[in-house]
């Protein structure tokens, strides 16, 4: 099982698209043993192979890939995560193969794990081509889709076809012949994974808007969470079409993303998970690998004037202002926006399904269709804007995943900068940049450490002149961490300073928040490395990727400076950044 699992577990960030993922486990046939050799002073364990040093290679590699894996493999079972796949995804000629890779393979793996999905596939691009095959056209008011008869018949088709292909790929177990080494073999033959559908979405007619009849097109009224979570409780994939039901016994076909966050918001998922044909990159080409809940939200903001999803988001939230979002801060830029403080979230017609309202009362909703209906041409403007709603609405994760690239949801989900665009409620919740006003509350914070020789001591003048260089995390107006970096330009390099947190707050994640903060504001200077002087964490930063270094090392204006009589010890860690991605010629919201 372990061989059959680690094929599609970790596949290479290299891999082609549309192809399998590159093995990386050893061969069946090739028999291992565990070596040890020394590795300068330190006597280190390492995995070799009677195939030669590139086996051995190979078998370190997929040891130390599922090690890095295991902390998520934890933390992720028992989670529900909702997955919308993207019309350009279901519609591509390649289905076979994404859908073998994404979900018998990926998906498969992930339920074994213990996850729960519910899955939420896109059906436009099947819709409109069915009708060209049919010599009919699809029609539009705006972005939005007016459903007539024979647009009805082809979403049904689509719908059907689309659940039954995903069911089909989802039924195989994995191969026994992979299985037969690890004895009693009838218990593998059984591991097809049960799949479910069902009408558990309630719909209402979208009705005459400005005088246009949308026909049967529906939004979502009600989710019939009860049945939902009894399905995943039985250990089911849950499969949701876009398709729903009225009152009145009516087909209505509705929009997949607003599905997808009616699904995400009423069930309390953990994870919205968004699988496109492509990546969501910056001005320069590089990929936006984060965005907080408000980065998102501005962005949506600025292209209201040009784009009807953003201005019906707008609409749906509602306008900008200093109740609502706090304020930018500019000074603090990672990748070229702001991190901002946290606001509250008002909507306007509430988040539940119970209330009969629907989630776009009077008329509002993500359209896709139209203009706007491929979603590379417009930036994953949709994703964007479904990722940005739930967030506001309680689901603290979105994962925009590109789906063209081989194994790219386990890469996601199971490394630590994974390979897609997450977009986030709570990470760096209240990060900043340090103000004047902030120096009180830091000098309390660093001076017990200071007092204990954990830190070095800084006079009130010392630290004015370093407050640029301070990053602090503010919570109900009181500065509960912080921590400095100061760059070395010439040497590419930066040094991690005063990173002290409040004692109630501590073993809750705060120093691991502003190590990644400072780590990505780092990358965003263009340095590749960070170092560290410690006398009593060392352990600490051990943990999270440093290496002990010698003096040499570190930077020489910094060498003259260091305090011998302290004994500090050394660490560096190198910053690593995976690139790669398809350019959106027309997209460049940063």
């Amino acid at each position: 099982m372990a061989i059959s699992c680690a094929r599609t577990l970790f596949p290479s960030p290299t891999a082609g698209r549309f192809s399998d993922p590159k093995r990386i486990s050893p061969a069946i046939s090739g028999s291992r043993r565990i070596g040890v050799r020394r590795r300068g002073p330190e006597l280190g364990a390492r995995v070799c192979s009677e195939g030669g040093p590139a086996a051995g290679e190979e078998n370190e590699r997929f040891v130390g890939f599922l090690r890095e894996a295991w902390p998520y493999v934890r933390g992720h079972r028992g989670s529900t995560f909702v997955v919308v796949i993207s019309g350009e995804i279901v519609a591509s000629e390649h289905l076979d193969s994404i859908l073998q890779m994404f979900l018998m393979q990926d998906i498969s793996l992930l339920h074994g794990m213990g996850i729960k999905f519910i899955l939420v596939p896109g059906t436009h691009v099947q819709i409109d081509k069915l009708l060209a095959e049919r010599g009919k056209k699809g029609k539009y008011a705006g972005q939005y889709r007016i459903t007539d008869s024979d647009s009805l018949a082809a979403a049904m088709e689509a719908a059907g076809r689309v659940r039954l292909t995903i069911e089909a790929k989802l039924s195989p177990g994995p191969p026994i012949l992979n299985l037969r080494r690890h004895g009693d073999n009838s218990r593998w033959h059984e591991l097809g994974v049960s799949v479910s559908s069902g009408n558990f979405l309630s719909a209402k007619r979208r009705g005459v808007v400005n005088g246009i009849d949308f026909g049967a097109t529906g939004e979502v009224k009600r989710i019939d969470t009860p049945r939902i979570q009894e399905t995943l409780d039985r250990n089911c994939i849950l499969i949701v079409s876009n398709l729903g039901s009225s009152s009145t016994g009516e087909v209505l076909n509705c929009n997949t993303y607003e599905v997808a966050t009616a699904c995400a918001l009423a069930v309390e998922a953990d994870k919205l998970i968004c699988i496109t044909d492509g990546q969501i990159l910056d001005e320069q080409g590089r990929l936006c690998r984060f965005l907080s809940l408000e980065d998102a939200d501005f962005l949506i903001r600025k292209r209201a004037k040009q784009s009807e999803i953003a201005a019906n988001y707008v609409k749906v939230v509602g306008k900008e202002d200093n109740s609502s979002m706090g304020h930018f801060d500019s000074d603090v830029t990672w990748n070229g926006n702001g991190f901002v403080e946290r606001y509250n979230v008002k909507f306007q017609n509430g988040v539940g399904f119970d209330n009969g309202n629907g989630l776009w009362s009077g008329g509002l909703g993500f359209a896709i269709g139209g203009e706007e209906q491929l979603s590379r041409s417009n930036g994953y403007l949709s994703e964007l804007a479904a990722a940005a709603f739930v967030c506001r609405g309680g689901v603290q994760r979105v994962h925009i995943v590109d789906g063209t690239l081989g194994g790219s949801l386990l890469l996601e989900l199971f490394t630590r900068d994974g390979v897609g665009t997450m977009v986030a409620s709570d990470v760096y919740e209240g990060t900043r940049t340090a103000r004047v006003a902030d120096l009180p509350d830091i000098e309390q914070l660093v001076q017990p450490l200071e007092e204990t020789c954990a830190l070095i001591r800084r006079t009130d003048e010392e630290l004015g002149r370093a407050l640029d260089s301070f990053v602090v995390v503010e919570r109900d107006g009181s500065i509960i961490a912080c921590a400095a970096l100061f760059p070395f330009f010439e040497e590419k390099c930066g040094e991690l300073a005063a990173i002290a947190v409040s004692p109630e707050c501590r073993g809750h994640g705060q120093g691991d928040k502003l190590l990644d903060f400072i780590e990505k504001k780092a990358l965003s200077m263009g340095l590749d490395n960070l170092f560290v002087l410690t006398t009593r964490a060392a352990d600490w930063f051990v943990r999270r990727g440093f290496s002990e270094c010698s003096i040499e090392s570190i930077p020489l204006e910094r060498r003259r400076s260091i305090n011998l009589s302290r004994g500090s010890k050394y660490y560096m860690k190198k910053l690593q950044v995976q690139q790669g991605g398809i350019a959106i010629e027309q997209v460049a919201f940063r």
